[in-house]
């Protein structure tokens, strides 16, 4: 997976803004915990649609999709009916047909939830991954965070 900065040095960060509805709560008024989840899964599709590919144009276009293999989810404090939050995304590491995430569900308090979020690129119906277009790579290397050299050079996610 690739490990660097983008040509600035610097991560454009995604930030999704969305709003906690009754439906997304259970009894007590706090998020249920699968609904972080969706949360994140909505702040994807808007981060792509942001670099020009939404899932649509990835679709016709290259016969492409988006899957989630694996994801990871640290719960920190509990969101509440009608909070405000704001889904950060940030690219840690680009494969040849994989995209890992972090994505960050901040409240007014701080950070919710934190996902770590491994996608790998796929042709619809199919379960072999399929190499990544360039174009497509090089607008998801404008989201990758800068890494320190001394956290070293594996970029696998949890």
């Amino acid at each position: 997976m690739t490990d660097r900065a983008n040509a600035t040095g610097k991560a454009v960060l995604h930030r999704h803004t969305l709003g906690v509805y009754y439906e997304d709560t259970d009894a007590g008024g706090v998020v249920y915990y699968a609904n972080y989840l969706r949360f994140a899964e909505r702040a994807r599709t808007e981060a792509l649609r942001a670099l020009g590919f939404p899932h649509a144009v990835m679709a016709d276009r290259f016969g492409l999709l988006f899957v989630v293999r694996r994801v990871e989810v640290d719960y920190l404090r509990p969101a509440r009916l009608d909070d405000s939050l704001t889904v950060v995304t940030e690219a840690l590491a680009i494969g040849g047909a994989s995209v890992a995430l972090r994505q960050d569900v901040q409240g007014e308090a701080g950070s919710c939830a934190v996902l770590r979020v491994r996608l790998a690129c796929v042709k619809p119906g199919g379960e072999k991954p399929a190499r990544l277009p360039p174009v497509l790579r090089q607008a998801l290397e404008t989201m990758l965070a800068p890494r320190p050299a001394s956290e070293g050079s594996d970029t696998r996610p949890a």
